[in-house]
């Protein structure tokens, strides 16, 4: 049986861009998709204020995003549903692709 959680980053201190790739492995890239998960409000306040360019905000931030799983995209249903009747606010944020150790930010689609 195939392990269905490829891998688990903390989004800490370094936020998604730089968290992330840590656990891809080589050949692997991220693409989360802005807008998939809800930004807590202070990190647009907090934008807004300091005038801080998008890119940095998620380099620096976690958006919201305290952890963040890879999993097989046949489970991920399946474990989306378990985390929230665990009462874990989890959505489906990106996906892994093809290229470089790193993770892209999208636009809202």
């Amino acid at each position: 049986m195939k392990k269905a959680v490829k891998a688990i980053a903390n989004i800490t201190g370094g936020g998604l861009v730089e968290n992330m790739p840590r656990v891809l492995p080589k050949g692997c890239s991220v693409e989360l998709r802005e807008g998939a998960w809800r930004i807590p409000p202070i990190f647009l306040h907090m934008q807004r204020l300091g005038d801080v360019p998008r890119e940095e905000m998620f380099r620096v931030f976690n958006m919201g995003v305290g952890m963040t799983l890879i999993v097989s995209p046949h489970s991920a249903r399946a474990i989306l549903r378990t985390l929230r009747r665990c009462g874990e606010d989890a959505s489906l944020i990106g996906k892994v692709v093809k290229g470089p150790q790193e993770v892209r930010i999208l636009p809202p689609s």
